[in-house]
């Protein structure tokens, strides 16, 4: 009899225990007959929520005796990203300081150019701004239009004044500037002169059309004479004790478009004094006087020049083409030449 009143008892702990069980599960998964029906086959199977009843105790536990998550450590890595962050930032705001520091200060040097040009372009603003203002308040009539262009004539004011600005920076600085000196005679202005009196005298004044100092070919003593007196200058040059231009060392040929020109460097083998000579030529009809009689060095000289530009020497004991082939059409060296065969 005792054993069956403990499991009476404990049939009637489980019953009232069942109801509680099903109340704490979520409403949404059983009806609300669930628990009712459910109290039914609870009395059958004892054994079954028994051992539900206490398992639920741990799991609560451990649950009420997990501890709250502690505050979240430093990171590192962040906060080196963001103290190089704020030292870009601050790299930057240097950098532009003194970018600005540095156009203030070219600022500073007024451009009377720049500001003439400046001033121009907001008067020629101005300008239009004015003649659209005129045009849209006049009465749409047909008049013709104003024969000054306001924004062309600030441009040339604009110009004017940019000129007077150069023009009086260029003063300035030529009025602080020592005086220059003047300019000392060439070395060879002697031999120019000796050699010109020479010809002068025994050739004829007008043999010479022009006698200068090249200073950009070490101070060259050069000759420009007449064509038709050319042939009697190389031989006074090279027969006359003073001069004894012996050799001549080249002879070129020069197109300078509105004529063609030959150069003659002579050298003396006695003193080692140099002199140049130059005979202009006509383009359509070049002919200069062969100095082959003269200086025999001229006779491939004078025909190279021939082939090449076209030019002839009355007087050459066998002036012919020696470069192209004789039946070649045109001279290569000229600045109009055309070629047959622009590829070649």
């Amino acid at each position: 009899m005792s054993d069956e009143k403990e499991k009476e008892l404990n049939r009637q702990e489980q019953a009232e225990a069942q109801p509680g069980e099903q109340e704490a599960e979520p409403k949404g998964e059983a009806p609300a007959a669930e628990p009712a029906a459910e109290a039914q086959p609870a009395e059958a199977a004892p054994s079954e929520p028994a051992a539900a009843a206490p398992a639920a105790e741990p799991t609560a536990k451990v649950s009420a005796a997990a501890p709250s998550e502690p505050a979240a450590a430093v990171d590192p890595e962040r906060e080196a990203k963001l103290k190089a962050a704020a030292e870009a930032r601050a790299a930057r705001a240097a950098a532009k300081a003194a970018a600005e520091s540095a156009e203030n200060a070219e600022a500073a040097a007024v451009d009377p150019e720049r500001e003439a040009k400046l001033k121009a372009a907001a008067e020629a603003r101005a300008a239009r701004a004015a003649a659209k203002a005129a045009a849209e308040g006049g009465d749409g009539g047909s008049g013709e239009a104003a024969a000054v262009d306001p924004e062309k004539e600030a441009k040339v004011k604009a110009a004017a004044e940019a000129r007077a600005a150069r023009a009086a920076a260029k003063a300035a600085a030529e009025g602080d500037a020592a005086p220059a000196e003047p300019k000392q005679p060439s070395p060879k202005q002697p031999q120019l002169d000796e050699a010109v009196a020479l010809i002068r005298a025994q050739v004829g004044d007008d043999a010479i059309e022009e006698a200068y100092i090249n200073e950009l070919n070490g101070h060259l003593p050069t000759l420009v004479l007449k064509a038709e007196r050319l042939l009697a200058c190389a031989e006074l040059l090279k027969t006359q004790e003073s001069q004894d231009y012996s050799y001549l060392r080249n002879l070129s040929g020069v197109d300078y478009e509105t004529h063609l020109e030959t150069v003659y460097h002579l050298v003396s083998l006695k003193s080692g004094s140099d002199l140049a000579l130059k005979v202009k030529a006509d383009r359509e009809n070049p002919q200069i006087p062969s100095v082959v009689s003269v200086w025999h060095t001229a006779n491939w000289n004078e025909r190279e020049v021939y082939d090449l530009l076209g030019i002839h020497f009355p007087g050459h004991p066998d002036l012919r083409r020696i470069m192209m082939p004789d039946d070649w059409v045109g001279y290569p060296l000229r600045k109009d030449y055309e070629p047959l065969d622009p590829e070649v």
